[in-house]
């Protein structure tokens, strides 16, 4: 039964069986109530209420009309407060990368150990993203990859990744920058190419390697 202090969660999936088992499940989590739930992204979008908005989304990756891809990358552009969390049985480094990269806060396998599942949950809420050790992994190693050529940043994208390493969303660096929210997008997508990193997460963690913001 949903109290008023539960976190709501929404699950986008498209297999009814599945979901079935995982409503079981989140709502058998202490603190957690799926309020709704949708078969793809499309469906998604069209029940979402402005106002009354999912504290997380559990998303699948692959599902007809409109896939887990589209829908982080729609969700990021409107909705940046909204936790996403994959749910997907694509164990593939170049998968779990472009999700990553489409803006969700968390990969979690659909083979994972319920514990696992109920640890993203609180993760998310606690430190507002969850990144298991195989996608830990996949981020290092994407780091340490030698660069063919010495990057060089603008002040603007050096900046930018300063902002990167803060709790503010995305939208919230343009009055800061100075620019529009589109401009923004386009300095993340450039540092995405010239770091060769796929994630916020990568930003960050290359800002901190290169002295560019300090840990206190």
């Amino acid at each position: 039964m949903q109290t008023s202090k539960d976190k709501k969660v929404v699950l986008v999936d498209d297999h009814k069986l599945f979901r079935k088992g995982m409503v079981e499940l989140v709502n058998g989590f202490t603190g957690y109530s799926v309020v709704w739930e949708a078969e793809n992204g499309r469906d998604f979008i069209q029940k979402l209420v402005p106002q009354d908005l999912p504290d997380v989304v559990l998303l699948d990756i692959s599902m007809p009309v409109m896939d887990g891809f589209e829908t982080a990358q729609w969700m990021e552009q409107r909705y940046p407060e909204v936790k996403l969390l994959a749910l997907s049985m694509h164990n593939d480094n170049e998968t779990i990368k472009k999700m990553l990269k489409s803006g969700v806060n968390g990969y979690v396998l659909k083979n994972a150990d319920p514990a696992e599942l109920r640890l993203a949950l609180q993760t998310l809420e606690e430190e507002g993203s969850y990144y298991s050790t195989r996608v830990a992994s996949i981020l290092i190693e994407d780091l340490h990859k030698p660069k063919k050529v010495k990057v060089e940043l603008t002040e603007r994208e050096t900046e930018f990744l300063k902002l990167a390493c803060t709790e503010l969303c995305y939208k919230a660096f343009a009055p800061i920058l100075k620019v529009h929210p589109r401009v923004v997008e386009g300095i993340r997508e450039g540092l995405f190419k010239k770091l060769q990193v796929e994630s916020r997460v990568g930003l960050v963690l290359y800002a901190i390697k290169h002295s560019i913001f300090k840990v206190e």
